[in-house]
């Protein structure tokens, strides 16, 4: 069991990695958010079937990561549609 929450753990900072060096797609940050969030789920769904046996709060977070991958997927097709790329560098645009 122990060995599923270090590849677990690797596989969130390794998530974080891509999520901080890859800052100027805003497609790509999203996809590691998305990575972040199902490394949480699992971890959240080890803990909860191992200590607590409730499942309860793994439906509220599956339902609030949903909502977080429709807004961005939102975002992203918005500002595609409005300059043509992907790049962070358009939000000087905006100031």
């Amino acid at each position: 069991m122990l060995i599923y929450f270090f590849i677990l753990a690797v596989m969130f900072f390794a998530s974080v990695f891509i999520y901080s060096s890859k800052y100027k797609h805003l497609l790509v940050m999203f996809l590691s958010l998305e990575f972040m969030v199902l490394v949480l789920y699992l971890l959240m769904m080890f803990y909860l079937t191992e200590y607590l046996s409730e499942y309860y709060m793994s439906m509220f977070f599956l339902t609030f990561s949903v909502c977080e991958g429709a807004l961005s997927l939102s975002l992203l097709v918005l500002l595609v549609r409005s300059y043509g790329n992907d790049k962070i560098l358009i939000f000087d645009n905006l100031w």
